[in-house]
């Protein structure tokens, strides 16, 4: 079957004339919406659903998200899928696959099971991640693309928010357990998938991509930061809410409502975030970005040598989630610098590069956890400070030719 002629298509030129909801950035609003709604209940409750029902520890948790890794090292391979398949469809059939293994996830309460679960969710949510990343770039005009990601990262938060709601509800009032609430998310999410699938035409963006690797010397910069960041968020996905659970002992409920309050924060702070970055450029936005994760990452080891309790945990917690919506900067950098057709092969290196660290980190980083959880978080404000002189090589203006102050104008066709 060839899926790129299955639904009727669409040129974002035609679109001015549709209703905003059926538009481009109606549908990316839309997926925006419902991927957090599986993904942030599975994120929520998997620390206490891994002690509670699988006995895991540091070691069994990092080998876990290790193998949740893995198909973001191989999400180079949506090159080869989008050869046969749309963008646009392969974004929504990743979705409806990370729906439905989080829908699955309580029925399968061992390591193998989680193991297995958790690889089928993470192809569905980094294929899709990588095909989201892509469209919003090819759709969104360049003045008006951070503030619009700042939208769609409170869209996010918002679902998030209200999937976390839910789980409040059902977990203290109704007394209802892990499977239920996994099913209910992961079944929501899959119903949006096919909701866009039936209500959305296929927008088809100006510029055609290639269907090929693309790798350019000029995109150097981009790919360096997209390495440490991979790194360093890892650290954060990974041990900062287990270490809520372990050391402070947080409940479900407890960690359902620390990420609500920060989820609800993003709402509000997300789309300021956006109108920031187009005032004060990229290079500004990820400096303050990662020297506020520096600060926050020593912080961290500190709560492992002062008395500052859960409270600052928490707190620190949200400052953290915060300071990463700062990273749009990155999207809209390259956004500024890329060839149009080199937008979705690039989308799919860059989560190849993004994941090099992040297979082998959480697995190793875990043994290490057991010794010292303070150096886990040291090592984190490492990457913090090396991102930050990597961010500092951005210019004010960066496009074309100019993608680094060390550039010197040279022309984009001329460096490859």
């Amino acid at each position: 079957m060839d899926f790129r002629s299955s639904q009727p298509t669409v040129t974002l030129a035609e679109t001015r004339r549709m209703p905003v909801w059926r538009s481009p950035i109606g549908l990316l609003m839309v997926m925006a919406a419902a991927m957090p709604i599986a993904f942030s209940v599975w994120s929520a409750l998997l620390n206490n659903f891994v002690v509670s029902a699988a006995g895991f520890t540091g070691v069994e948790i990092g080998w876990l998200q290790s193998v949740r890794e893995i198909p973001g090292f191989l999400a180079i391979g949506a090159i080869l899928v989008i050869m046969v398949m749309r963008e646009q469809t392969l974004a929504l059939v990743s979705l409806l696959m990370l729906g439905l293994a989080v829908a699955a996830t309580a029925f399968f309460p061992s390591f193998s099971g989680l193991l297995l679960t958790t690889l089928i969710g993470s192809i569905g949510f980094h294929y899709y991640e990588t095909m989201n990343q892509s469209l919003q770039l090819q759709w969104l005009d360049k003045r008006e693309a951070p503030e619009a990601l700042g939208r769609l990262i409170a869209m996010g938060s918002a679902a998030s928010f209200a999937a976390y709601g839910l789980i409040l509800v059902l977990w203290i009032w109704l007394d209802v357990g892990y499977m239920a609430i996994y099913l209910l998310a992961g079944l929501s999410t899959a119903a949006l998938a096919l909701f866009c699938w039936f209500a959305y035409p296929r927008f088809e963006a100006p510029h055609p991509q290639r269907k090929t690797l693309v790798l350019r010397r000029r995109y150097g910069l981009y790919y360096a930061l997209q390495c440490m960041a991979g790194a360093r968020r890892q650290i954060f996905v990974v041990f900062a809410a287990f270490m809520m659970v372990e050391r402070f002992g947080f409940t479900v409920p407890q960690v359902t409502g620390l990420f609500m309050v920060t989820f609800a924060t993003n709402i509000f702070l997300a789309p300021a975030i956006g109108r920031m970055v187009s005032r004060l450029g990229e290079r500004t936005a990820l400096g303050i970005e990662y020297l506020g994760l520096l600060a926050v990452f020593l912080c961290y080891g500190g709560l492992y040598v002062f008395d500052w309790g859960p409270t600052v945990a928490a707190a620190l917690y949200v400052i953290d989630h915060v300071l990463f919506a700062l990273a749009l900067s990155l999207k809209t950098y390259f956004q500024k610098i890329a060839d149009p057709a080199d937008i979705a092969p690039t989308a799919a290196v860059a989560f190849t590069i993004n994941h090099i660290a992040a297979v082998f980190l959480p697995a190793s980083l875990g043994y290490l956890w057991i010794v010292s959880p303070r150096a886990v978080f040291l090592l984190a404000a490492a990457m913090a400070l090396t991102s930050f002189c990597l961010a500092m090589l951005i210019p004010r203006h960066p496009v074309p030719g100019r993608e680094t102050i060390l550039s010197r104008g040279i022309r984009p066709a001329a460096v490859t």
